[in-house]
């Protein structure tokens, strides 16, 4: 059996259940620098990867891509967002742009209201506005569980967007996303 830290187990516990944030458990995240290597070589094993961003403070496995003559099952099975959702995690990482250009505050905070009226431009007009609220508050707890929003405490209806999220939705998947949301915005205008 081959040595390894006794901090190894836990920390790819941690890694294994979600995403690792610097600023939650500084302690962990400097086992992780420490350990990044041994990290790696047991998850490639396994067929994952290690996605660390250090300039972020974040780190989370990937799925590995499967060679020309390599057929790794997923591990992770893959769900796909519905449009509503996949629509507030795009608003989102456009809020995170908007804040990167201008203020580069390391956490971006945005509120309940604000996402509804960013949300409110690409759906239809509706005369039950408690419906169409109650449904965004139903995409907001799923952003939530991803893991892309996290609500402060002490803050009703206040959220931090986790940076991670820039990593699921990156430039090229958001360029893509822009042209389907202007689709969107004039059918919703129709």
């Amino acid at each position: 059996m081959t040595d390894y830290p006794p901090t190894l187990p836990p920390l790819l516990i941690h890694l294994l259940k979600g995403v690792l944030y610097r600023e939650q458990m500084p302690n962990r995240w400097q086992e992780l620098l420490q350990q990044e290597s041994q990290v790696r070589d047991y998850l490639s094993v396994i067929g994952l990867e290690l996605d660390l961003d250090d300039a972020e403070g974040y780190a989370y496995l990937r799925q590995r891509e499967a060679g020309e003559n390599e057929e790794l099952p997923r591990l992770v099975s893959r769900r796909p967002l519905s449009y509503a959702v996949s629509l507030l995690c795009v608003l989102l990482r456009k809020r995170l742009l908007e804040a990167d250009a201008g203020d580069g505050e390391l956490r971006t905070m945005i509120t309940r209201a604000e996402i509804i009226d960013r949300v409110r431009t690409f759906l239809p007009e509706s005369s039950n506005e408690a419906k169409i609220e109650e449904q965004i508050d139903t995409h907001i707890r799923k952003v939530v569980d991803m893991g892309f929003l996290r609500e402060l405490s002490g803050q009703k209806d206040t959220y931090e967007i986790r940076r991670v999220l820039k990593a699921f939705v990156d430039a090229e998947w958001l360029a893509d996303f822009n042209v389907r949301l202007e689709e969107y915005r004039s059918h919703a205008l129709d």
